[in-house]
């Protein structure tokens, strides 16, 4: 593998998913109409969500033609990302169509992260942290699918960050993955950004999230001795690690389930500070550009390991500063006191309801949204699907 097949692998998984992408909005045009409105009923909405099928398919094609075109001693690296990355699309598939309980969907990622560490052939003293890893940050990151075009433009930066890793230390075989899934987003983009298309889904969430943190894994794996690489690589996923942070300590004070979706993710506190859609995904961007750089620079040996410090700290106090912004509203006086509401919910009671729709945005909708301020509904901004 060298530069070049680099370059026409990630041309290739760009234009791939692009029409990919542009087929599953053409099949959503023509889905039939419900009472919702043209290309919004269930159906259309499950159609959507084919874009990240787009994405592994895209992603995952050109992988597998780069390696088998270039038989040079990868099979096991290649070979464990493609098996892994393909048995949580299949898993996110699956889930799309019909919800499937947590616990099952955290078995077969963690049965995929075990494949992963036995055919890119880690020791069991380096699988089990490796195993661990993997489904963390794997999770993190499909959560970051909470706003139009937010996850596949993070994925942008951090598979860039991985694949400069990989370069400087020569291994361009453990940077063909992320250059390929870069570019893969860079396509899905074109059809995910604002107002969104098409929608990565748990297709695409689980197989974005899966392929860095594996990648991540295994270049940290492949590390010459002189690379800072276990304080430098787990930096690469700041932003995703922050967001479920911040959901998880902010769900723990209001007493709400954890595992349940609901619109406190940092895109969406943003909105409440009247952010706008792709303003919301511009300042993700930034923010995980600065651990990314930081990473990379000090992974290659031009910045001292202490700059590192600075990363988790200011995104502590950015995590604090967002816990401030009131997402949960109280329930109504004297409701607990009826029986009618006994845990603080995510949606104003005044905004409960779109205008015009008697459907309420908090409740049995495929994708609930969090109003802004004005009490406008928020088109773009959709609540944590898993």
């Amino acid at each position: 593998m060298n530069v070049l097949g680099i370059i026409a692998s990630a041309v290739a998984a760009l234009f791939i998913t692009a029409v990919l992408a542009k087929g599953v909005h053409r099949t959503v045009l023509r889905s039939r109409p419900a009472p919702e409105g043209p290309g919004r009923g269930p159906r259309a909405r499950k159609l959507r969500k084919l874009g990240g099928a787009a994405l592994a398919l895209g992603t995952g094609a050109v992988v597998a033609a780069a390696w088998a075109l270039g038989p040079d001693g990868s099979a096991g690296t290649v070979g464990a990302l493609l098996a892994g990355a393909g048995t949580v699309a299949a898993l996110g598939l699956v889930h799309d169509l019909r919800p499937l309980p947590f616990a099952l969907r955290l078995t077969v990622q963690a049965a995929a992260a075990t494949l992963v560490a036995h055919l890119a052939g880690l020791s069991p003293a380096a699988a089990l942290p490796a195993v661990l890893w993997i489904v963390l940050v794997t999770n993190a990151f499909a959560l970051l699918d909470n706003s139009d075009g937010l996850l596949p433009a993070v994925a942008v930066v951090t598979a860039g960050g991985l694949f400069t890793c990989a370069a400087v230390d020569g291994r361009l075989v453990l940077g063909l993955f992320p250059a390929a899934l870069a570019a893969g987003s860079v396509g899905l983009l074109l059809h995910s950004w604002h107002p969104a298309r098409v929608h990565l889904g748990s297709t695409g969430a689980l197989f974005t999230g899966f392929a860095l943190a594996s990648c991540g894994a295994l270049i940290q794996f492949h590390a010459p001795q002189g690379r800072t690489a276990w304080a430098a690589l787990p930096l690469l996923a700041t932003v995703a690690l922050a967001d479920s942070a911040l959901v998880l300590i902010s769900r723990r004070r209001a007493g709400r389930p954890l595992v349940r979706g609901g619109g406190d993710h940092i895109a969406h506190r943003l909105r409440r500070l009247r952010v706008t859609v792709p303003g919301a995904a511009v300042v993700m961007v930034l923010w995980a550009l600065v651990p990314v750089l930081a990473a990379t620079l000090v992974y290659a040996g031009t910045l001292h390991p202490a700059f590192l410090l600075a990363v988790p700290l200011a995104s502590g106090a950015a995590v604090a500063a967002l816990l401030r912004v009131p997402v949960y509203a109280a329930a109504p006086r004297g409701a607990a006191a009826r029986g009618t509401a006994s845990r603080p919910t995510a949606f104003p009671p005044a905004a409960r309801t779109a205008p015009g729709s008697a459907v309420p945005l908090g409740t049995a909708t495929a994708n609930p949204t969090v109003p802004p301020p004005t009490g406008r509904p928020s088109a773009g901004i959709t609540a944590d699907r898993r």
